[in-house]
C-alpha cells in the first residue's frame, strides 16, 4: 500500500493485486491492536541481514520523521511508550484507513482477493495469470511479506517469484518468536509460568534489557522475542538475572545472615522463581553457612544463568521471519532486482529484519518508499 500510493501519486497505473480477504490483518493485529508503526530510535543497527549495509540507503530517504509526518496529515493521534515506540491512540485500523486513502489519492486500483497463480516475463513486461484473469505490467514489486503468522495468510510466493527469475534466498527461519524449554528445564520452570522480571538477555552478538516472562513452554516477554532473531538451534543464552547490581557484593554483605538465600533473591526476584533457581542450584540454606567461594559462584550464576532452548515456537508465534530474498540481488537504492529490470522487492520478503519495536513497520515504509520512487 505504501508503495503502491508513492507509484500511483506519481502519475503511473498502479494495479495492487492482494489475495487474503481482510485488508492489512498484520497492520490490524500489531502492537495490541494499536500498531507500534515506528520507532524513534531507528538506525541501521536496528536490522539484522546478511547484508548489515544494505537497509542503510532506504532508511536514510524515508525516517520515522517522514512517517510521523503523514500520520500527522491525518490527524491521527499517537503516543510514545518505552525506547522510543510509537503507538496509535485509537487503533491500528487508523494506520489501515491512513494508507488506503492515500492509495485513493494515487488513484490505484484493487483486486481484492486475487490469487496469483502465475508470473511469466514477455519481453520487457511481466504478465501475471490470476483467478481474475491475466494482466501486463512493465514492473513487479513483491510486497508478499515473509512466512510468519500463517493463519492469516503468509507464506513462501515472494521466495518463489525470487527463485523463479534467479534470485538467491537466505533460509528463512521465525524471529521475534517465544523460545522453549528443553525437557529437564520445563519440568523444574514450567510451573511458573505468567511469572516476569527485569532481566539482560545476550546470545551471539546480541545483547537486550528488557522484561522477561516465564511461560508454560518456556520463555517469552521482549527481551526473549528480541534475542531469538540472535539464536541459532543448539545455542545457549545466557540471562542476567540481576542487571545494574553487584550480585556478588550483595550476598557478601548479607554472609552473615541467617535468612535463606532464596529469602533474600525474593527482594529483587520474584518469590517463587527465587525458590526455584535456589533449588536448581542446590542452594537452599541459610547464607551464613554458605563459604564465600560459593557465594561468588552463585553471584556469577546469577547474572551469566545459562539456559539451553530446545527451539521456538515457530512462525504462528514468531512476529517477523528472518532472511529472505538475499539482498546481494537487489539495488539498495531502489529495491530492484539487478538482473531483472522492473522486478522490486519490498518489506518484510526481503533478508532484512528489525528488532522489536516499530523498525519491522518502518523497514516497510522506507522500502515501500524507495521502490515507490522509480517503479
Amino acid at each position: 500500500m505504501m508503495c503502491a500510493a508513492q507509484i500511483g501519486q506519481r502519475g503511473r497505473r498502479v494495479l495492487l493485486l492482494e489475495h487474503a480477504r481482510k485488508l492489512a490483518e498484520k497492520i490490524r493485529i500489531s502492537g495490541g491492536g494499536r500498531c507500534n508503526f515506528t520507532n524513534l530510535h531507528c538506525a541501521p543497527e536496528n536490522f539484522l541481514s546478511h547484508n548489515p549495509h544494505f537497509c542503510r540507503s532506504a532508511l536514510a530517504r524515508y525516517t520515522p520523521r517522514h512517517f510521523i509526518g503523514l500520520v500527522e496529515r491525518y490527524r491521527i493521534e499517537y503516543e510514545e511508550r518505552t525506547l522510543g515506540q510509537l503507538f496509535c491512540c485509537g487503533s491500528a485500523q487508523q494506520i489501515i484507513d491512513m494508507l488506503t486513502c492515500e492509495c485513493e489519492r494515487g488513484g490505484v486500483h484493487w483486486r481484492m482477493p486475487c490469487e496469483v497463480r502465475a508470473v511469466i516475463r514477455e519481453a520487457d513486461e511481466f504478465v501475471l495469470h490470476t483467478d481474475q484473469g491475466p494482466c501486463r505490467a512493465r514492473s513487479l514489486v513483491v510486497a508478499s511479506g515473509g512466512l510468519s503468522v500463517p493463519k492469516i495468510g503468509a507464506g513462501p510466493f515472494g521466495y518463489h517469484i525470487a527463485e523463479q527469475f534467479g534470485l538467491n534466498i537466505v533460509a528463512p527461519r521465525p524471529a521475534l518468536v517465544p523460545l522453549s524449554f528443553e525437557p529437564e528445564t520445563l519440568a523444574r520452570f514450567g510451573d511458573l509460568s505468567g511469572i516476569s522480571m527485569d532481566a539482560e538477555v545476550s546470545c551471539n552478538g546480541g545483547r537486550f534489557r528488557e522484561n522477561l516472562l516465564l511461560t508454560h513452554r518456556g520463555l517469552s516477554g521482549p527481551v526473549i522475542l528480541q534475542i531469538s532473531s540472535y539464536w541459532r538451534a543448539g545455542d545457549a543464552i545466557e540471562i542476567d538475572l540481576l542487571p545494574g547490581r553487584d550480585a556478588e557484593a550483595w550476598l557478601l554483605s548479607e554472609q552473615s545472615s541467617r535468612a535463606q538465600l532464596n529469602t533474600l533473591l525474593a527482594q529483587a526476584l520474584p518469590k517463587r522463581f527465587a525458590q526455584q533457581w535456589c533449588d536448581a542450584h542446590d542452594a537452599v540454606k541459610p547464607l551464613n553457612q554458605f563459604a564465600q567461594g560459593a557465594l561468588r559462584a552463585l553471584a556469577q550464576a546469577l547474572h551469566h544463568w545459562q539456559v539451553k532452548p530446545s527451539g521456538t515456537l515457530g512462525y504462528n508465534k514468531a512476529e517477523v521471519t528472518l532472511g529472505g530474498v538475499d539482498t546481494d540481488g537487489l539495488s539498495s537504492k531502489t529495491m530492484e532486482a539487478k538482473t531483472v529490470p522492473g522486478l522490486f522487492f519490498i518489506g518484510e520478503v526481503v533478508d532484512v529484519t528489525g528488532h522489536l519495536g516499530g523498525f519491522n513497520f518502518q523497514w516497510a515504509w522506507a522500502s515501500g518508499h524507495a521502490a515507490g520512487q522509480v517503479a
